[in-house]
């Protein structure tokens, strides 16, 4: 016959689990790119942890990047100015809305062009400067009617943003911004602020795309 085992002690407590074979989730780095990582047709992307309202939840398509600094547009920040007031000759030509977008803070008296060109661009188009795949910077000097059918859509930007050498670098070490792949869907994209920032996000892998759902106040939760 088998003996009875004894019953457990009731002042004894449940007995302790074993731990053996249990571990716990590696919880991934979070990588934000580095300075390498950044040029044209990229996109610098405001961290949380960035709040001057200039560039809280900004995106920037960077147009330049080199040993004199790093310049770049702020996109989906639409302003109240009508480019055919400005502009008559491009408005036909721009993506809704038909307005100027803020691009940065740096020269505000200062208007920047950039189209996306699926077909291939003439060698000797004035008027087009590549920046990164299919996205080029418009000459506003130049006549628009050239371009009525080669470009399918542009978007104008008064002022830009704008590095000096080093300051960048420095801002990406302090992990205010995210360096990331841009598209160039992202240049005349049909959304604007904090949702095109949260589309970029979401688009992203690991601990970035998590952001995307996180709620813009911190303390709102």
């Amino acid at each position: 016959m088998s003996p009875v085992p004894a019953s457990p002690d009731p002042e004894s407590g449940p007995p302790a689990r074993p731990v053996a074979g249990r571990r716990r989730a590696a919880v991934p780095a979070l990588s934000i790119g580095a300075i390498e990582d950044v040029g044209p047709g990229s996109l610098l992307v405001a961290m949380p942890t960035l709040t001057d309202p200039t560039f809280a939840e900004a995106v920037v398509y960077v147009l330049d990047h080199s040993e004199t600094g790093t310049l770049g547009v702020v996109l989906g920040r639409p302003s109240q100015v009508e480019i055919r007031d400005v502009l008559p000759g491009w408005c036909d030509l721009a993506v809704d809305p038909g307005v100027f977008h803020v691009g940065g803070p740096c020269e505000t008296d200062t208007a920047l062009c950039l189209a996306r060109c699926p077909a291939p661009v003439p060698g000797r188009d004035a008027a087009l400067r590549r920046v990164a795949g299919d996205v080029f910077l418009v000459d506003l000097d130049e006549d628009p009617d050239p371009l009525d059918g080669q470009v399918a859509g542009l978007r104008v930007f008064a002022g830009y943003a704008g590095w000096s050498p080093g300051q960048l670098a420095g801002e990406l070490a302090e992990g205010a911004w995210a360096c990331v792949p841009g598209s160039p869907e992202d240049v005349l994209a049909d959304v604007s602020g904090p949702e095109l920032w949260r589309r970029v996000m979401y688009r992203q892998t690991g601990r970035l795309a998590v952001l995307s759902t996180a709620p813009s106040d911190p303390t709102a939760n």
